[in-house]
């Protein structure tokens, strides 16, 4: 080897191919860490709080419950993880709860267009408005079914729990949802099982349709265990209600105040009308006594039967009596005219 060569070797390479060679050792590292990345890609640990559903070339191959894992990359193997059979997942639904611009206006105290004007309220079966705030607690019975319809599952379940509450809603009074006239609430037993009965009703009728959809070949695959219930009056009503109840409370009060006032005046009137028997029994027994009294000595002699004897006492006691008189006109029985007599002064 010459001396020139030997030089050339020793000298360092330039910059430009060191750059390459790095920029080079660079992409060959991330390419192989994306390509270990997606080898690995669906290796993971499934929770206890869930499963996973394996498709293999978009075929349902198998389901894998908590543990580890194993599966071929995409596209020749997807994993769609699901909530685990006994995990309840809750869902509340927005579809029967008022607009933004429903409650927009409602805050406001604007008009609301017609677009928004019945937004979230029910009708019920007397012509009534409610609204009803829903709360679906739902478990998965059907991995594959709910794997196909994926992201569809909860708008579908939103319009069935929509559905159901329309319905029941419209088969129920006021009364038989929520407590709208308080006095009914211990005077019909009734209306109150109604109301307990209201979120049975309202999951058997969402169930029925989960259980229509799967015999058309479209299930959800998911069961609803339990359905909570908030129902509330519109805004606009509760002010009218509260009226009402208001003018009942004082019309019950005004009620009450009259039978009071009926009673005591009854009660009054009661002691005085004995009150005055008692007085005129006791006037009574006195003027009684006092007549007989004063008659005694007339029904004495009515008893005596000599008429010399009446006649006597006739002539005793008729001159004092004529003394306290001013004046005495005698008329003599016998005589066939007639005396006008003054009558008493007016």
């Amino acid at each position: 080897m010459s001396s020139s060569d030997e030089l050339s070797s020793r000298q360092p390479a330039s910059p430009w191919l060191q750059s390459g060679r790095i920029g080079f050792l660079a992409l060959y590292g991330v390419t192989l860490l994306a390509a270990m990345g997606w080898l690995f890609g669906n290796v993971r640990q499934v929770g206890p709080e869930s499963r996973a559903v394996v498709l293999r070339l978009g075929a349902e191959q198998r389901i894998q419950n908590a543990g580890l894992l194993l599966a071929w990359p995409r596209p020749f193997e997807q994993v769609v993880m699901l909530p685990s059979a006994g995990r309840v997942t809750e869902r509340r639904v927005e579809l029967l709860l008022r607009s933004e611009l429903a409650q927009k206006s409602d805050r406001d105290g604007s008009l609301a267009s017609d677009a928004t004007a019945g937004s979230g309220y029910l009708l019920t079966g007397d012509s009534g408005a409610v609204q009803l705030d829903v709360r679906v607690f739902y478990t998965v019975n059907d991995p594959y079914a709910f794997a196909r319809q994926g992201a569809h599952v909860e708008p579908a379940l939103d319009r069935l729990v929509e559905r159901s509450a329309v319905q029941i809603c419209a088969s129920r009074d006021m009364d038989a949802i929520l407590v709208a006239r308080p006095e009914l609430v211990g005077g019909d037993a009734q209306l109150a099982a109604r109301r307990e009965q209201l979120r049975g009703d309202l999951q058997h009728g969402i169930n029925r349709s989960l259980a229509r959809l799967s015999s058309a070949g479209v299930s959800l695959g998911i069961e609803v265990m339990r359905v909570d219930v908030q129902s509330s009056l519109p805004l606009s009503a509760v002010s009218a209600f509260n009226a009402v109840l208001t003018a009942s409370q004082q019309a019950e009060q005004a009620v009450a105040k009259a039978r009071n006032d009926a009673a005591r005046q009854l009660q009054q009137a009661t002691q005085a009308a004995d009150r005055t028997v008692q007085v005129a029994q006791a006037q009574a027994s006195e003027r009684l006594s006092r007549a007989q009294s004063e008659t005694a000595t007339i029904v004495g002699l009515t008893q005596q039967q000599g008429p010399q004897l009446l006649l006597r006492l006739y002539r005793e006691r008729v001159p004092a009596i004529l003394a306290r008189a001013g004046s005495v006109t005698t008329v003599d029985k016998d005589d066939a005219g007639r005396m006008i007599l003054p009558g008493p002064k007016p």
